[in-house]
């Protein structure tokens, strides 16, 4: 089972689009597949179809999130939080949803330094159910940050390689470098392994691509040390409109939101994120 995370902690870089696609993009190359939500946000639990909901009421995933997993060693294992996407992809994906309330718990997670280890335990306990798990962490360095990252096998880093996400990319180092890599040692982990900064929502323009692209990527590689993915996933507007989707009930309007496979599989988008499916099983040795 490898363990991948999507982190930066710039928002709006298309962390979320990038992993709800792998993840989708991985099951259809027919890997068993689970995506876990580490973000209070929810935007990956939102985008998977399983806010369908209206009203405080009707809401089931307060009560089984992933901050559940990491509140007991006893207790709460990954069989009895997962879910299954809804109207998301065929098949469903597996999923660990996330919920606003784990900003109400961040304080009581962070006082134990053993909250950090646990989703990696609980993992070790569904290793033989999965060979890929997807987690989409928070842009921050909170606890929930510090969990993906402690957990996961390999880095990827989603970026538009403008200069405000290039300028957050030290801190990302530094974050892993210096305090992430060691509590990995503290407990027997090797170091975090980074397969590469994920150029996301690139504009399809072609001066841009002849002329701007280029020097931002080479300012990556020359300015900041870090690889870059051969994969690149553009601004489309199959990949925008795919989660937009909305459903009619009555008379009140749900969220339908798709991934990019079943909104349209021609589509660039998806032929993009199937390459980048390929690239990753070749770089972690899948393939």
């Amino acid at each position: 089972m490898k363990t991948i995370v999507f982190y930066h902690n710039k928002g709006g870089v298309g962390k979320t689009t990038a992993s709800i696609n792998l993840a989708t993009a991985l099951q259809c190359l027919d890997y068993r597949v689970l995506l876990i939500d580490l973000d209070a946000q929810a935007n990956a639990t939102f985008a998977t179809g399983l806010v369908k909901f209206q009203f405080d009421e009707e809401d089931d995933i307060k009560a089984r999130n992933v901050s559940h997993l990491l509140e007991s060693s006893e207790f709460h294992f990954i069989p009895e939080i997962v879910r299954r996407s809804q109207h998301f992809s065929k098949p469903e994906l597996d999923i660990i949803p996330a919920h606003v309330d784990l900003i109400e718990k961040q304080d009581k997670l962070n006082k134990y330094i053993t909250t950090r280890t646990r989703l990696h335990k609980k993992l070790k306990l569904v290793e033989d159910q999965y060979d890929f798990v997807i987690i989409d962490a928070p842009p921050s360095r909170d606890v929930y940050a510090q969990v993906a990252l402690i957990t996961a096998d390999y880095l990827i880093i989603p970026s538009d390689l403008k200069p405000f996400a290039n300028q957050g990319l030290p801190t990302v180092r530094q974050f892993i470098t210096e305090e992430i890599n060691e509590i990995r040692q503290s407990t027997g982990k090797d170091n975090l392994k980074i397969l590469g900064i994920l150029p996301s929502k690139v504009s399809t323009n072609p001066r841009y691509l002849d002329y701007v692209f280029p020097r931002q990527k080479n300012t990556v590689i020359e300015q900041y040390g870090l690889p870059i993915l051969n994969s690149i996933i553009f601004e489309r507007t199959a990949l925008s409109n795919c989660l937009n989707q909305t459903l009619e009930v009555g008379d009140l309007l749900y969220p339908d939101p798709k991934s990019i496979f079943m909104f349209d599989s021609k589509s660039e988008s998806a032929k993009e994120f199937t390459k980048l499916a390929e690239e990753v099983l070749h770089k972690v040795g899948m393939n």
